[in-house]
């Protein structure tokens, strides 16, 4: 019996719980989560890999920010510091990937677009985290935090995955191109971002309703981040340029009528791939490093797609020459 599951055992004889537990698969998560019986109904329970701290842990305080903005996050019913576990509201198996597979064009749309009116909204909490001293108001998208993940991809795409180095002088171009990229990044994080909107961290309760998961991480980024994790994470190939426009607009337009600070659409659009370019990477050195050191190897189909659409966006802002024909050479690669 795994350490995990031995302390849902202690917290649920503690807390007079009994029948049947079920584990649930994970993603990429280090935490484990498991169904269980609670107070005459189900509920989820999540197991982490060590204890907490409640005023220091990060789910459970943006957990409360969230709900407190009418965003669709889990309730929470109980928490153990020492046994490191959380019981939330159980919402279902339904992901929100899972049915825009199955889901025909005017389904799928609209739970797109349905998807981005709650971007804005997140972003819409932007000043109650602030307020409220969330955890998630003292953590942002700063040069440091993006120079680690874009360096994160260097090292377990290259290193890793393929078992190859760059040369001394491709790194240093890197380098620099990195620092750019992350300082101009790092000048537009104003908004409250979930941080990791994807298909995947979002559910479609019992109710049908959309609802949010998975959003410890929130911090200030900018406006475009939860965007390019929505339309671009994990995708076959890259999506039609009208199509990315019309759904950029969408989430200009949502902004404005929530009341929020009008963003010219040039501008936008110059962020959002700046964001496509370090997000994705981000995604490409995730599956890298999920795949050989996860046995996750069913990441390993995104990554060409990731880099082709990296590419687009370089070949766009015509700047990161360096970053440029080093994405290009792996798109040419046959051995992706």
């Amino acid at each position: 019996m795994s350490d995990l599951k031995l302390r849902l055992d202690q917290f649920l004889s503690k807390n007079g719980g009994q029948g049947d537990v079920q584990q649930l698969t994970t993603d990429a998560s280090t935490r484990e989560y498991f169904r269980i019986n609670w107070k005459g109904g189900s509920a989820i329970a999540c197991v982490y890999p060590e204890s907490f701290v409640a005023a220091e842990q990060s789910y459970l305080d943006v957990s409360r920010l969230f709900l407190s903005n009418g965003l669709p996050v889990a309730e929470i019913y109980s928490y153990d510091e020492e046994l490191g576990i959380i019981v939330q509201e159980d919402l279902g198996d339904t992901i929100l990937r899972d049915v825009l597979l199955k889901s025909d064009e005017t389904v799928r749309e609209k739970l797109i677009d349905d998807s981005i009116r709650m971007i804005a909204k997140v972003q819409g909490a932007t000043q109650s985290a602030y307020d409220s001293n969330s955890i998630a108001s003292r953590l942002k998208f700063d040069v440091q935090k993006l120079l680690w993940e874009l360096n994160f991809f260097r090292e377990h795409y290259f290193v890793t995955l393929r078992r190859s180095q760059l040369t001394q002088a491709e790194n240093d171009a890197l380098d620099k191109e990195f620092y750019q990229l992350s300082s101009d990044l790092e000048s537009r994080a104003s908004v409250l971002c979930h941080r990791d909107f994807h298909a995947a961290n979002l559910m479609i309760d019992r109710d049908g309703k959309l609802r949010i998961i998975d959003h410890q991480d929130a911090r200030i980024g900018s406006p475009t981040y939860d965007l390019v994790s929505l339309l671009l994470d994990r995708v076959p190939e890259p999506p039609p340029f009208e199509w990315l426009l019309a759904k950029r607009r969408s989430l200009i337009d949502e902004r404005v009528r929530l009341g929020l600070e009008a963003i010219d659409e040039d501008d936008f659009t110059h962020e959002f791939r700046l964001q496509t370019v370090q997000r994705c990477l981000k995604a490409v050195g995730t599956f890298s490093y999920q795949s050989v050191n996860r046995g996750k190897t069913y990441f390993l189909p995104y990554i060409k797609p990731m880099f082709e659409i990296v590419s687009r966006a370089l070949v766009d802002l015509d700047r990161f020459h360096a970053l440029t024909a080093i994405v290009e050479r792996q798109i040419d690669s046959a051995e992706l």
